[in-house]
Order: C-alpha cells, then sequence, then structure tokens
C-alpha cells in the first residue's frame, strides 16, 4: 500500500505512475535550500483552496525550472491542519481533479516545502515566521482566511474580544490574524522597512481592500499606543513599499469525498483518511476539486513576484479585476446558484448536480444566465462572459463529483439577493431598450426565495432553513401564512430597498413577485407546477 511521503514518490515513483499519478518534475532537495535561505512567498491559511489551487499552480512554474523556491504555509486559525495533514505527509498534497464525466486526474502537489503555525506558544514556528519576514527576499504573503478572517469587528460594529486583546497587549502575543500578520510586518519595518506586497485571494469582493483595513488598523490603534513607531503606520501605506492588489478567485474545492477516498484506496493509496478537526475543518493528505479554477491578480507588486501567468494565472489592472468580479457575482455564477440554491430546498434536492438533471431548474438558471443576464453583462475583456456562463452551466454545476448543496449555498441569502438579483434589474432600468417588467425568471427566483422562507416545502413538511441573519424579521413578516392563502405580509419584504437594491414596486416588478409568491404558495406541488409554468 502506498504512502503519501517523500521517500515513498521518491523510491516508489513506479509504483505511484502505475497508479495513475502524476509526480513532481523538481529537484525537492535544492528547492527547500532555497526556500530556507531565501524565502519568496508565505501563505497564510493552510486550507483545501491553496493546497488544491494555489500551491499547485507554484509547482508548474517549479516544474518547468521558472522558480527555484517554494511556498511556505502558514496557519492562523486551526493548527490541527498543520500538524495532521501537512507534517505527517511531509507538506505534500494529492491533487485529485475531477470532471462531470467521472474522470480523475491525480498529481502530487509538493510545492509548499513548510508548514508552520502561527502560534507564538510554539517557538520554533514563531521563530521561523520572523526570519522569513525579516528576509529582503520576501516577495509575498498571500491568503485564503475566508472573508471572517479579515472582520475585526461584530455586527454591532465594536472590536471583537480577541481584537481588543490584541490591541492592548501590542505586537508581542497577537491572536487575531490580521494582528499576526500586522506583528510580522513590523518585524519587517523594524528590520530595513524592505517592500513586499500582501495578496488576498479569499472569494470576496475588493478582497485587497479587506486586507489592508485590517492589518493597518491594528497598526494605527498600536501607533496610537505607543506600542510601534507612527513609521510604521506611514510604511504601511507607503505604495512604493507595501500594496494590497485585488483578486478573483473561483475554483471549488469541497470538503473530502469519502468516494475520493475509497476510490485512492482501491488504486492502493492507503492512509487518505478524513480528518475532523477540533474547530470543525473538514481535511485529509488529499485534496479533491473541480478541473476550472480562475484566479486573477492587479498587477502590483513592489518586490517582485513569481511569473504565475505561466500557469494560467492572469495579472491585470484594478478595473478589470472589478469587472471580472461583477461579471460573475451579478451575472454569470453566483444568481443561477442562488436560484438553484432556494429552488431545491423547497424540492427536496441535497445536490446542486442532481438539480442540472432536473429539466425545469436547468431551464430556470439558462433563462437566468443566458436570456436575461447576458445582455447587461458587464464585460471584463480579458474573459468571455458567455464562455465562463457555458462552462458553468454545462460542466461546472453538473459535475457530481463536486458535492455542493443547495442549503450551503442558500445560507445568508439576505445578504446577497440585492448583488445577485438587483443588479441585473437595476441594468434593466437604466437601460432605454430594455424594461424590466420583461424579466420572468430572475422575478420568479425572488418569489421562490419568499416562499422558501416560510420554511415549508413543496410537499408540504417542514424543513430547516440555513442561517440567515435577517432570518428572524422576515419570517416575522409572513408569520402564520399557510399553503393556500391568498393573502399575506410579503409586501413588506418586497418593498425593502435595502434587500433589493432597487424600489420593485416602482419599476413594475412588485406585484409581479407578489403574484408568483401566491402561485407557488397555492398549494403542496404547487413550487414545481409554477416553475414548470415560467419557464416552458
Amino acid at each position: 500500500m502506498l504512502r503519501l511521503t517523500r521517500s515513498s514518490i521518491r523510491n516508489e515513483a513506479a509504483s505511484w505512475e502505475a497508479a495513475g499519478v502524476e509526480l513532481p518534475k523538481f529537484d525537492y532537495d535544492t528547492v527547500a535550500k532555497n526556500t530556507l535561505e531565501k524565502p519568496e512567498w508565505v501563505h497564510f491559511g493552510a486550507g483545501n483552496i491553496f493546497r488544491g489551487f494555489v500551491a499547485n499552480a507554484h509547482q508548474k512554474l517549479l516544474d518547468s525550472g521558472a522558480a527555484d523556491t517554494g511556498i511556505i504555509a502558514a496557519e492562523t486559525f486551526d493548527f490541527e491542519m498543520i500538524d495532521k495533514v501537512y507534517k505527517p505527509y511531509d507538506n505534500l498534497t494529492l491533487l485529485v481533479l475531477m470532471n462531470a464525466r467521472g474522470d480523475f486526474q491525480k498529481k502530487v502537489v509538493s510545492s509548499i516545502v513548510e508548514g508552520i503555525t502561527a502560534d507564538k506558544t510554539r517557538e520554533a514556528d514563531d521563530q521561523r515566521l520572523t526570519e522569513i519576514f525579516e528576509n529582503p527576499s520576501l516577495q509575498i504573503a498571500s491568503f485564503t482566511i475566508t472573508e471572517k478572517g479579515y472582520s475585526l469587528t461584530g455586527p454591532n460594529g465594536q472590536y471583537l474580544g480577541i481584537v481588543e486583546k490584541d490591541i492592548a497587549g501590542g505586537p508581542e502575543q497577537p491572536i487575531h490574524a490580521m494582528s499576526i500578520v500586522a506583528a510580522l510586518a513590523y518585524k519587517r519595518y523594524l528590520k530595513g522597512a524592505y517592500p513586499m506586497t500582501f495578496v488576498s485571494m479569499d472569494n470576496c469582493s475588493h478582497n485587497g481592500d479587506k486586507l489592508k483595513n485590517g492589518i493597518v488598523t491594528i497598526a494605527k490603534e498600536w501607533a496610537a499606543k505607543g506600542s510601534v513607531e507612527a513609521g510604521f503606520v506611514d510604511y504601511l501605506l507607503n505604495e512604493q513599499l507595501i500594496t494590497f492588489p485585488l483578486s478573483m478567485i473561483d475554483k471549488i474545492t469541497p470538503r473530502p469525498s469519502e468516494t475520493v477516498q475509497a476510490a485512492l484506496l482501491e488504486q492502493g493509496i492507503g492512509e487518505m483518511d478524513v480528518i475532523v478537526t477540533s474547530k470543525n475543518t473538514y481535511t485529509a493528505p488529499f485534496v479533491n476539486a473541480e478541473i476550472s479554477e480562475y484566479l486573477v491578480i492587479e498587477d502590483k507588486f513592489t518586490n517582485g513576484r513569481p511569473a504565475l501567468e505561466q500557469a494560467g494565472i492572469i495579472f491585470t489592472d484594478r478595473d478589470t479585476v472589478n469587472n471580472i468580479e461583477t461579471m460573475k457575482v451579478t451575472t454569470c455564477l453566483n444568481p443561477l446558484h442562488t436560484a438553484l440554491a432556494v429552488s431545491g430546498c423547497l424540492l427536496g434536492y441535497t445536490l446542486i448536480a442532481d438539480e442540472m438533471k432536473d429539466d425545469t431548474l436547468r431551464k430556470l438558471v439558462e433563462i437566468i444566465g443566458y436570456k436575461e443576464g447576458l445582455p447587461v453583462v458587464v464585460d471584463p475583456g480579458i474573459i468571455s462572459p458567455k464562455q465562463f456562463l457555458d462552462e458553468v452551466l454545462k460542466e461546472r454545476f453538473a459535475n457530481p463529483f463536486i458535492p455542493d448543496a443547495p442549503q450551503r449555498i442558500a445560507t445568508d441569502t439576505s445578504q446577497k439577493v440585492g448583488i445577485r438579483f438587483g443588479e441585473t434589474i437595476k441594468s434593466y432600468v437604466r437601460r432605454e431598450d430594455l424594461d424590466p417588467a420583461d424579466l420572468t425568471a430572475i422575478p420568479l427566483a425572488i418569489a421562490v426565495w419568499c416562499r422558501y422562507l416560510l420554511g415549508v416545502d413543496d410537499k408540504g413538511e417542514a424543513f430547516t432553513l440555513s442561517p440567515d441573519p435577517l432570518l428572524e424579521t422576515l419570517q416575522g413578516h409572513l408569520q402564520g401564512v399557510k399553503l393556500g392563502d391568498t393573502s399575506s405580509n410579503v409586501r413588506a419584504i418586497l418593498e425593502d430597498e435595502q434587500l433589493f437594491g432597487v424600489k420593485l414596486y416602482d419599476i413594475g416588478l412588485g406585484g409581479k413577485i407578489e403574484g408568483m409568491f401566491y402561485e407557488l404558495l397555492a398549494g403542496p406541488g404547487a413550487v414545481r407546477s409554477t416553475l414548470e409554468k415560467y419557464v416552458k
């Protein structure tokens, strides 16, 4: 049985290749030595998207000789990731890419040459991170720590408890990711105020601005308390030295699949157990992911960068990054996801791929994308919106090996409808040749969301709604509403300009959505029959 270690891929290379696994082509020992002496890239957030996309992109450079140092992975949140899936496997990852036909492409990724924690109590790790940031060679610190990782405040606008502690304690014992990175940047400032670039690669709008705000806010608070010099804040704000480019990332890397684990075992690859950490992270020595991937980065680096364009990553200007983000979030992916999510929950689906086999639901998202979305899409110029949409609908959503659930995507829908549907509606309002009242599938998706909020499926049975910060308020408007009712206070939801970013009743859509809502509410089976009626 093969075990994922350096000695195994070196000494049993023929067996790995016989199992259909592509192995690294570069001299690991030389790259590790170079990285130790002149680190160029540290990445915070050691999870699946990093291992399955970012690290693999860098491996392509190492394999071709376009890079000669590896990546140092640092974990700020879940230290068990390093202890349980990095160290026991020599920092290797078995990447399994899966297409909709069930073909697996397997590859050992070994571009990560160190896995360390940002745990101040682990002296060696703490010392190594300091060394890395004090070295003039460091070019970039990148991040996949999720959108929450950048947030310093709670819903009430006050600093989180750990952030308050970090501010009071200064750069000595930071706990929050932003404080940890600010403290390391301070070490770099003291050593020589060397240039470098901080790159957020998280899937959220204006990610670089969020990262900058997090680090600079901590630095300013420390400076105000006298914990650091005012010159440190100036250093972070000097764009000749420090930059925070925007990026757009898109690749589904779900939690490890037991189906994939079983397939690997059958091929003679052992010790691939799925691990659930005490912080509830699902991880494994392997990462399963879809083949499609996009990473677009604002080309704004102060101390050099890896030549990642050779690995398919796009470098461009800030406006183009924003336009690609807008294309994806308002037209070509996210609105379709939300429409499938709320419809799927009502119709009893647990997999997006299964929904794509349902002719009615497939037609619904095709109309939202092709017929209603593309006429007003923001075209970024370097990626074709039509091709992107084709890939989403024909390959990505239909892939049964990417176990993405409508219940997950339905989370926080109240925070998303304004961007995912409201922006297209606003574009129709602005265009003289288009009338928002002509829209059908987008109003229908909004009506389905209102129907979803009742927490009763199309059979008339109760189901659990996904978490949403406005759930209590929204459900309050629909209190007492039952299947078959022909009146309700749904208008209170549809009138809320804060939700949709537009006055739906003023533009001729409020009444239309309300009518659809009552059709969906008519009784058991009404969700299915109403969807069929409007998408036929």
